[in-house]
């Protein structure tokens, strides 16, 4: 398919990933329709930021993924469908676990039903590597075990397999995209990459952070997002499940201090007990095999190995430290 002068809708498109494959899209010459959280304060998150030869050529709608009806609205019209909405916080999903059925769950299911009644619809749903839990081997291929460790993965597991199931019952034209750990520009402070940027960039020179051994496979935003570009493209990637990440194995501590080699900073580290996951909940390793994303859409990224990785940073340091967005009251503050 081609995306030029097709009309897209982007699901959690105020969010961090969403908003950039928004921009992605538009310069592709997609139409897009920026599906955006509703609130009462009327934000409509990093939409309300994009340069002004984006932001003109977007429709902004304002909704919920939960309320079946303005989804359905909302994809009138749209040949391509991205959803990305969901709540991704891992610590929150301990607490309020049924807030995520709700979102990532029924908010899918409300999307694929639209989908399957609006008909002409192909559909990219957004999966997450917290769905392997624990690699059993790497790296990790499409075909490793499923586990849910913890709530959030649990959901997602569950959203995945009814996009799956609406393709094999119903024929629905579904791509299953599976990003591992995506950073760069915008990214929430709650995140572990642009929590130690911002402690750095504070000041700070002990870092507060959770476990330090556990591997990801951390890539690039703008690799990511060239990765939904490609599902959406390629007739291929229907009823598939493809991954997209670097192909670079690196633990949160060397991550961290590669974090210092770029700020130039001599840091500390040291453990808070807050960030820990519980013992069977902690994902070890995370290492992605991109294998049969090379194979079917010909895509690769561009940010790999630990120069890539260097380089992405980089780029992000730059970008949280020029925005300023390190201005909180409490950087090395906790917050789920």
């Amino acid at each position: 398919m081609n995306l030029a002068g097709n009309k897209a809708l982007v699901t959690g498109a105020d969010g961090f990933i969403g908003s950039h494959l928004v921009e992605e899209l538009v310069r592709s010459g997609c139409e897009v329709k920026a599906f955006v959280y509703y609130n009462a304060f009327g934000s409509t998150g990093w939409v309300a930021h994009f340069p002004e030869e984006i932001k003109s050529q977007v429709e902004v709608i304002q909704g919920d993924i939960r309320d079946a009806g303005a989804v359905k609205q909302a994809m009138r019209g749209c040949k391509l469908v991205f959803h990305l909405a969901a709540l991704v916080g891992i610590p929150y999903s301990y607490l309020a676990p049924e807030s995520y059925i709700d979102t990532n769950v029924k908010g899918t299911l409300h999307i694929l039903q639209a989908a399957r009644e609006l008909g002409n619809v192909k559909l990219v749903h957004t999966s997450t590597s917290e769905v392997y839990g624990t690699a059993r081997f790497v790296p990790i291929s499409e075909e490793h075990p499923i586990l849910g460790q913890s709530p959030y993965a649990a959901s997602k597991i569950g959203a995945d397999q009814l996009a799956l199931s609406f393709y094999h019952a119903y024929d629905l034209p579904v791509a299953v995209i599976r990003p591992f750990n995506t950073y760069g520009p915008r990214q929430s402070l709650r995140a572990v990459i642009p929590t130690i940027i911002s402690q750095i960039a504070s000041g700070a020179r002990r870092i507060r952070l959770g476990s330090l051994h556990p591997t990801r496979d951390f890539t690039f935003v703008k690799d990511t997002v060239r990765g939904f570009a490609a599902v959406a493209a390629s007739p291929r990637s229907v009823g598939q499940v493809i991954q997209v990440g670097s192909g670079y194995e690196q633990t949160i501590e060397q991550t961290a201090r590669l974090i210092a080699e770029v700020m130039d900073a001599q840091i500390e580290i040291e453990a808070d007990q807050a960030r820990i996951r519980p013992a069977n909940s902690e994902v070890e390793r995370l290492w992605a095999d991109i294998s049969k994303a090379k194979k079917l859409l010909d895509w690769q990224p561009e940010y790999t190995g630990e120069e890539g990785l260097k380089r992405g940073l980089s780029e992000t340091v730059q970008w949280f430290t020029a925005e300023r967005s390190v201005r909180y009251p409490n950087p090395q503050a906790y917050t789920i």
